[in-house]
This record gives structure tokens, C-alpha cells and sequence, in this order.
């Protein structure tokens, strides 16, 4: 694995309760307190001395915007838990910070392998995707500790027929099971709008199969899920795209109405079968509309912590610029243009331009359309160009927060312009779960 720049000599990461005190600090909710990211040329400079010493790609957290970010997550819940995604942050610190933040509650990992890592100091974490990770579900099944604390996501009944047949009913701990409800919206007109996830759509089928789940000896059903990605994941604010906009808030809203009704029926189905223990729905985007859904116990969020550019491009939020990468100009191969080491970490989801990063600093600065983000160098052209030179530095955000922590061993996580400490990602902890 590179080396990104750890080194014995600097600051190691302390117990993050100390560090990440994510209920202090200046940086307030709702325009109260110090927002320093509003003047960017005074804080990504400030980010920029903090870290002049560390090599690049010197990934950073200002603490002050995360705590910010933080804050308004729980400001536009209203009160409902929020479920940390941790596919979105992938930084173990961060999240154990978060525990101790009233208001979060549990995590939702993003394989079978990570859970179980996580479930050494979590006692709630939700497996947000089925999984099919033998080995994985073994050690699930063999330890009665790790079964009590980690909730298998299943939409069908052969997910169920694989867990037995690697450990039979009776050798062992009944296991947690949630349900993946469909959360997408079906019209005649647009056909059909969000992700393409579980086969259960209908009250009926998902009733169905929890009762095939009930029936089932080993088996245990606590949850429901419903991911609205066409509200959660869709920014309705682009910039220049007014006329897309007006589409999207109209697609959000009558789906969010469809799917109130649908969500609180198959909440009923199920009751008749379950004591659920919780009904989890949203993400970062679709907050305020999820958590109005009285059906919902708790709404997902996690990246809405470290902000990549896209949640820029919603109306109801705006997310402080959290996380970010600053990257070496290594050579000036024409006039008008400079080019950084590395850059090109690209987002998941419709390849376009929204996936790719977005330069954040210094102004002047864009990719080439014939380049784009390089694997290993990324050429920058614009006004800003010509005043760069090999050693100055580029800062970048990235369209999400996973492809970034993904990339770096490490984050500085910078509080008044000072590294305060060095937090591993989970690639630092020699972790890659996918």
C-alpha cells in the first residue's frame, strides 16, 4: 500500500472523544457561530499553512466544519435518530466520535466484513446490502456477541437459504434480520425514478417474505429499510439547470407523497407479523421530507458529514466544505496551464461531470475536457494557471466522500489552523472492504 505520508514523528491519532468533540467549538448551526469556509480565500490558505509540511495528497478535516455539518444534520432531523452511513466517512475515529453526539445512533456499514470489524466497539450496526461473504457470514453465526450486534439487510428468501447452508438453525444464535423495501416512484409518464435495489415493492410482498422470515427458525425480523435515492441522492439546486430543477422538486415531491402512504402500509404489514424495532429510511438529501414520514424511526446520513460537492446543489442544506485534498503543481508544460500530481479519484454513480473533483483553490483553475482528472496527473488550464509553479498547491473536493477517504492512509484534522491530529482512514487501518 502507498504511503501517504504517515510518519512516526507526527502527531498519532488520540482518543477521538478529546479530539472530536463534535458538541463544542464555534462552528454553529443555522448561521450562529464562526463559519470561516464563507471567506474561501482566508480558509483554504489557513488549511494550506496547516498542512505546508505534509506530503501530498494531504487529505484534510477542518473541525470546525465538520462539527458544523454535524449539527445540521441534527437541525433538519427534528429529533428523529440519525444512523451514521459509514461508507460515506470510512474514517473509524470520526464515527466513534459520533456516538457520543445525542442524536446519532448506530451505523449502517456497507459490507458483512466491515460490520463485524466495527462490531468490536459497535453494539448497532446494519448491514445496508445483502450479503453473500461466506466467510464473513461463519464468523456471524459462530459468535453469539458479534450476532447480537450486527443486522443482516435481506429482499429474499434465498438469502436466507444461503445462511443456513453454510451454518444449520440450530448451531447456532438466532440472527438480526432487516428487510430492503423498494423505495422507488412508478408513473406511466417517466416510467421508473431511484435505484434499483430490492424486488419488494408492494405491502403484500413484503409482508410475505417477513413472515417467511419469522417462520424460519435462526431467523429474527427487527427492521425495515427504505432508501429513497431518488430524494436522498438528486440535488434539485444545479447551477444553470433551472428548468431540471423544477422537474426534480416536482418528481420529489409526489414521490415522497406515494411513498408516505406505501411506507406506512408495509410498516402495518409487517407489524402483523414483527415487533419491528426500527424503520429506516433517507439519506443526507431527503432528511427533512424523510423524518416527517411518521412511519420512520430513523433516516440514514453520512454524507452530508464531510460534504463533497455534490451536496452543494441542493436548496434546503448547505453543507461546509469538511473534507479535501491539496495536491503538488509538478509541471508547467505550456503556457496557461500547470499540472498536479494524482486527482483523478472519481465518484460512483452515471459517469458525467458532476463525478469528477472540483477545485476548490486556488480560483481560475479548470480540468481539461479532452483529460478530465488524470490517474496519475491531472493538466489545469485557466487564468490561475499562470501564476502557479512546481511545489505550490491545488486544493480539491471530491464529488463524495468515499473514492477520497479510499485513496489517502490518513486525514489532518485541522481546528484554528493547526493540525490538532492525524486520524486514519480505514485504508490507513489496512482495512479495503470493497
Amino acid at each position: 500500500m502507498k504511503d501517504t505520508g504517515s510518519s512516526s514523528d507526527r502527531l498519532q491519532a488520540p482518543p477521538s472523544r478529546a479530539l472530536l468533540n463534535l458538541t463544542g467549538g464555534s462552528g454553529g448551526s443555522g448561521g450562529s457561530g464562526a463559519q470561516p469556509w464563507l471567506d474561501p480565500e482566508s480558509y483554504w490558505t489557513s488549511l494550506g499553512n496547516a498542512v505546508a509540511g505534509v506530503p501530498a495528497p494531504a487529505a484534510v478535516l477542518e473541525l470546525d466544519a465538520l462539527r458544523f455539518n454535524a449539527r445540521d444534520l441534527l437541525r433538519r432531523a427534528g429529533g428523529v435518530p440519525l444512523r451514521i452511513a459509514s461508507k460515506s466517512l470510512r474514517v473509524r475515529g470520526v464515527l466513534e466520535a459520533l456516538r457520543e453526539v445525542p442524536g446519532f445512533s448506530g451505523i449502517l456499514a456497507f459490507t458483512l466484513a466491515e460490520a463485524l470489524w466495527l462490531a468490536g466497539d459497535f453494539d448497532d450496526v446494519v448491514v445496508g446490502y445483502p450479503a453473500a461473504d461466506r466467510s464473513a457470514l461463519r464468523r456471524l453465526a459462530e459468535n453469539e456477541l458479534l450476532a447480537s450486534r450486527v443486522t443482516l439487510m435481506v429482499d429474499g428468501e434465498e438469502q436466507l437459504d444461503l445462511i443456513d447452508s453454510l451454518v444449520p438453525p440450530g448451531r447456532r444464535p438466532a440472527l438480526r434480520i432487516c428487510l430492503d423495501a423498494d423505495a422507488s416512484w412508478r408513473t406511466r409518464v417517466l416510467g421508473f425514478i431511484g435505484t434499483r435495489r430490492s424486488p419488494l415493492h408492494t405491502p403484500e410482498q413484503a409482508a410475505e417474505l417477513g413472515r417467511r422470515v419469522a417462520a424460519r427458525p435462526g431467523f429474527r425480523l427487527v427492521g425495515l429499510m427504505m432508501y429513497e435515492a431518488q430524494v436522498a441522492g438528486v440535488g434539485d439546486a444545479v447551477p444553470g439547470a433551472a428548468v431540471h430543477n423544477q422537474l426534480i422538486r416536482l418528481i420529489q415531491r409526489r414521490s415522497m407523497a406515494e411513498l408516505t402512504d406505501r411506507r406506512s402500509r408495509i410498516v402495518q404489514a409487517l407489524g402483523q407479523v414483527a415487533d419491528l424495532e426500527f424503520v429506516n429510511g433517507g439519506g443526507t438529501g431527503s432528511i427533512e421530507a424523510t423524518a416527517a414520514d411518521p412511519s420512520v424511526t430513523e433516516v440514514t446520513a453520512g454524507s452530508g458529514l464531510f460534504a463533497g460537492h455534490l451536496f452543494g446543489s441542493y436548496r434546503s442544506f448547505s453543507p461546509a466544505p469538511a473534507a479535501a485534498v491539496a495536491l503538488d503543481v509538478v509541471r508547467r508544460p505550456a503556457p496557461g496551464f500547470a499540472t498536479v500530481l494524482g486527482g483523478g479519484w472519481i465518484a460512483s454513480g452515471s459517469p458525467g461531470p458532476s463525478r469528477v473533483p472540483q477545485i476548490a483553490w486556488p480560483r481560475g483553475l479548470r480540468l481539461l475536457k479532452r483529460e478530465g482528472a488524470g490517474e496519475v496527473q491531472t493538466p489545469l488550464a485557466g487564468a490561475g494557471a499562470s501564476r502557479l509553479h512546481p511545489g505550490d498547491r491545488v486544493w480539491l473536493r471530491h464529488a463524495k466522500s468515499g473514492e477520497l477517504s479510499e485513496r489517502v492512509n490518513e486525514f489532518q484534522v485541522v481546528q484554528d489552523g493547526q493540525v490538532a491530529a492525524v486520524l486514519p482512514t480505514y485504508r490507513g487501518e489496512g482495512k479495503a472492504f470493497l
